[in-house]
C-alpha cells in the first residue's frame, strides 16, 4: 500500500458521514503528505509520532482524524505512529475593551463587555509540530 486510502471502508455509508469522514481522510492524508516530505532518504526510519496542533475552529474531529490517519497510514513508514493532537483554544482581542482571552466558539462575543469586535489570537491553527522516529538499528 502507497499510504493512499482507496476508500473501500466506506462502502454503504450514508452521504453525510461519507462526506465527513472524507474531509478529515483527506486531511490525514495532508499529514502523511507532509510528514513523508520531511523524512531523510534512509531505509529504515519509522516514524513513532506526529505532534499536530489544531485549533477549536480549525473544523476537524480529532477522534475522525485519528482514525483516518490510522488507516491512511499502514503500509507506511508512519505506521503505528500516535498522533498527538494539541488542542488550542479560541482566544480573542476585543477592539471595544481591548480584553485578551478565550472566547466561546459559539458566541463569538467578548464575554467582558459583549462586544463582536474580535481579533482572533488562536484557535485556527493545523499544523504539525513536529515528528519523532526511530533510527535504524546500526546507525550512529
Amino acid at each position: 500500500m502507497t499510504g493512499r486510502y482507496d476508500g473501500s471502508m466506506l462502502a454503504g455509508w450514508g452521504p453525510k458521514a461519507y462526506i465527513e469522514f472524507m474531509h478529515e481522510l483527506s486531511i490525514a492524508q495532508s499529514i502523511v503528505d507532509i510528514v513523508l516530505q520531511h523524512l531523510p532518504p534512509s531505509d529504515g526510519i519509522h516514524v513513532t509520532k506526529v505532534r499536530l496542533t489544531l485549533g477549536a475552529m480549525a473544523g476537524v474531529v480529532p477522534d475522525s482524524l485519528e482514525f483516518c490517519f490510522g488507516a491512511i497510514t499502514q503500509g507506511t513508514q508512519i505506521e503505528g505512529a500516535v498522533l498527538e493532537i494539541e488542542r488550542m483554544p479560541l482566544t480573542a482581542r476585543c477592539g471595544n475593551c481591548g480584553r485578551e482571552g478565550e472566547i466561546e466558539p459559539t458566541l463569538f462575543a467578548c464575554p467582558s463587555c459583549g462586544s463582536n469586535r474580535l481579533t482572533i489570537l488562536t484557535g485556527r491553527e493545523m499544523q504539525v509540530r513536529d515528528i519523532e522516529v526511530d533510527e535504524p538499528k546500526g546507525v550512529t
